[in-house]
């Protein structure tokens, strides 16, 4: 089994993958208390499966873009995990994840197919968006990047091609999304459940990260701002 941490977003969510289901999942979305939930939620999965974290064979955690302190908090307990019991640290970047969390509604909607894109959208503050584009075979077509969104941002997607927009990046512009070819899909939010099946792959692949050294994927830089008043 595998548990999977994600943390990079508004939501702070933990599930528990065995190879064919996620058989355990806790979640809180309406808020940012990581810090206090992440390891009371990891508890609850284990003690609620009668097992401990030297029983998993690998703790998968979301590497990123997103928030600054929720991927640390994130990252720093699935290092603690991996460290301390010697099982297999594997990072999903936050974006691959929410691609494989909408592929059942595409599939309801009969959308995957050969012309068909895929737009995971993250929120990233300061009106930008963490963004890139995947076809219907999951193969990343444009590298994770951040930009503002403007009505004409997917301008020149229009020869044939159909994009889906979806996560809370998404919801944010989805009033730019007005193209017949341009499809968004509402209320799709990060999930550890949705790192199910990269993370089942990674591990059959071995692609573990090196425990001591890994750190987020921030993608931008980590801005500090002044107290507006002198508190000491």
């Amino acid at each position: 089994m595998i548990l999977c941490i994600e943390t990079a977003t508004n939501v702070c969510s933990v599930a528990l993958c065995d190879e064919n289901r996620v058989v355990s999942l806790r979640e809180q979305k309406d808020g940012k208390a990581h810090s206090s939930l992440l390891t009371v939620y990891i508890k609850e999965i284990l003690d609620g499966q009668k097992i401990c974290a030297r029983d998993l064979q690998a703790v998968a955690v979301s590497k990123g873009p997103g928030s600054f302190t929720g991927l640390r908090i994130g990252v720093s307990v699935a290092k603690g995990i991996a460290y301390g019991t010697g099982i297999p640290l594997i990072g999903i970047d936050t974006l691959t994840s929410l691609f494989h969390g909408v592929l059942p509604i595409a599939r309801e909607k009969n959308l995957i197919n050969e012309h068909t894109l895929f737009c995971p959208m993250i929120e990233a503050k300061r009106m930008e968006v963490f963004y890139c584009i995947f076809n219907s075979a999951g193969e990343r077509i444009k590298d994770i990047c951040t930009e503002t969104i403007t009505d004409r941002t997917f301008i020149n997607i229009t020869g044939g091609e159909t994009m889906v927009f979806f996560g809370d990046g998404a919801d944010k512009c989805s009033h730019f999304f007005t193209h017949e070819r341009q499809i968004y899909i509402s209320n799709i939010t990060a999930s550890a459940s949705f790192m199910h099946i990269p993370a089942m792959e990674a591990l059959k692949e071995r692609r573990f990260e090196n425990t001591a050294y890994f750190e987020p994927f921030y993608l931008k830089d980590f801005i500090t701002t002044k107290p507006k008043r002198k508190v000491i």
